[in-house]
C-alpha cells in the first residue's frame, strides 16, 4: 500500500514511516501542508495520514482542496483534537476517519488498512497458508503436511496473527497490542514463552524453519 504522511512532528513522522514500513507499506512524508497538499495532487496514493495542525496549510484544509479537485483518495485525519464537534468538523472537511492523539500504531495500521479495502472489497479469508502450515479460523484447527497440530487459544491468536502478517517484521509491540490486548509493556519474557511453545509444536519433526526470529525487530513468519 502507497500511503502520504502529512505531519509536522519530524520524530512522529520518522516513527510512522518506520512503522508502517516494517508492516509492509510504502509510506512517504510531507512536513507541511501545502507540500503534502501538492504530493496528495501528483501522487498516486492508496491512502493519506493528514495531522489536523499543520504550518503553512492545515489538516482540514488540505483534505477540503483536495476533495474541491475529485480526490477521492481515503483520509485518515491524526488529531489531538478529540471533542465530538472536532471529530464532526474533520469528517464534515472530507476526512473518512479521525484518529485522535495518542493512538496506538496497531489502530492506525488497521484504520488505514480498513480505508483502503473500501475501494476494494476482497472476501474475507478464513484460511491461511504459508508453505505446508495452515490454519482454518472456522474450524479452528492447525496443520503442517496434513497432520493436525493442537494449539492452545493463545498459541492459535499467536499464530493467526503471525499468519496474517506472513513475511512481514511483527514487533513486540505489535504482539502484546493484538495477542495480548496490552497497550503498555509489561516487562515480562510472557512473548518469548509463547513464541518458543509455538515454534517447538510447528517445527519439531519437519526439516524447514517457518517462524523466525529477526534480531533487534521482531518476528517473521514464512516458508524457508
Amino acid at each position: 500500500m502507497k500511503i502520504l504522511l502529512i505531519e509536522d512532528d519530524r520524530e512522529a513522522a520518522e516513527y510512522l514511516q518506520k512503522a508502517l514500513s516494517e508492516a509492509g507499506h510504502n509510506a512517504h512524508v510531507a512536513h507541511d501542508g501545502d507540500t503534502g497538499y501538492q504530493l496528495a495532487l501528483e501522487g498516486s496514493y492508496d491512502v493519506l495520514v493528514v495531522d489536523r495542525m499543520l504550518p503553512q496549510r492545515d489538516g482540514l484544509s488540505v483534505i477540503s482542496g483536495l476533495r474541491a479537485r475529485d480526490i477521492k483518495t481515503p483520509v485518515l485525519i491524526l488529531s489531538a483534537l478529540g471533542e465530538v464537534d472536532d471529530r464532526v468538523t474533520g469528517l464534515r472537511a472530507g476526512g473518512d476517519d479521525y484518529l485522535t492523539k495518542p493512538y496506538a500504531f496497531t489502530e492506525l495500521l488497521a484504520r488505514v488498512e480498513v480505508l483502503e479495502r473500501r475501494g476494494s472489497p476482497r472476501e474475507v479469508e478464513t484460511v491461511y497458508r504459508v508453505g505446508d502450515l495452515e490454519l482454518d479460523r472456522l474450524s479452528h484447527t492447525v496443520k503442517r503436511a496434513g497432520n493436525e497440530i493442537p494449539l492452545q487459544p493463545r498459541e492459535f491468536r499467536l499464530l493467526e496473527y503471525l499468519m496474517r502478517h506472513a513475511g512481514q517484521v511483527v514487533t513486540r509491540t505489535m504482539l502484546l497490542e493484538n495477542v495480548w490486548d496490552y497497550h503498555f509493556d509489561p516487562q515480562t519474557n510472557v512473548i518469548d514463552v509463547h513464541v518458543s511453545r509455538l515454534r517447538s509444536k510447528i517445527e519439531k519433526g519437519y526439516e524447514t524453519p517457518v517462524l523466525h526470529t529477526v534480531r533487534g525487530a521482531g518476528y517473521m513468519l514464512k516458508a524457508g
